[in-house]
């Protein structure tokens, strides 16, 4: 069985308590993505909350990483978690907005975390939505949409379907792209 933690890389703490247990309520589905053999921990934390447009509510931006005992083989998951509405209800799955394997970000050695979704809006408009975790200085989305924004979180007009390149600049000035 893998040991399921919480909290930022540098300082991951095991789950225990209702708030982390009704934290990982939305993440426990999503275990099955980062399923491997030998998997020894599986740490799962928000790094951004974000404001969304047109009076959306606020989204959760959350990192899950899975590493082994054999040290290859993590598996990083980012995730997007929008409020609900109506209450009552079990808690909505996170939706994984990108996933890489055998990736040092999200953990101790590479903490910093940069993703991104487009989302539509109740009234119907498209965004670019992204959110770095602290180390982002700025963020810059280019391609199908371009926008940029000093600081971690990054809200840009968009159309349905359209693709963006994503990069983020950390406060030291290093050039980070999205996790893919």
């Amino acid at each position: 069985p893998a040991r399921l933690l919480t909290g930022p890389p540098t300082g991951p703490h095991d789950v225990t308590g209702a708030t982390d247990l009704a934290g990982w309520a939305h993440t426990a589905c999503l275990l099955p993505a980062v399923r491997s053999h030998g998997v020894r921990t599986v740490n799962s934390w928000q790094f951004a909350s974000q404001q969304l447009p047109a009076t959306g509510g606020r989204a959760a931006w959350l990192c899950t990483r899975a590493d082994t005992w054999r040290g290859t083989g993590s598996r990083v998951l980012a995730q997007f978690r929008v409020p609900v509405p109506g209450a009552g209800r079990g808690p909505d799955p996170d939706t994984v907005v990108a996933r890489a394997e055998n990736s040092p970000a999200c953990g101790k050695r590479q903490p910093q975390v940069l993703a991104g979704v487009l989302w539509k809006s109740r009234g119907g408009q498209w965004y670019v939505l992204a959110a770095g975790s602290t180390q982002f200085a700025s963020l810059a989305t280019t391609g199908g949409v371009t926008g940029s924004t000093t600081g971690r979180l990054l809200a840009v007009p968009a159309k349905q379907g359209a693709k963006a390149q994503l990069t983020g600049r950390l406060a030291d000035g290093t050039r980070v792209s999205a996790l893919r």
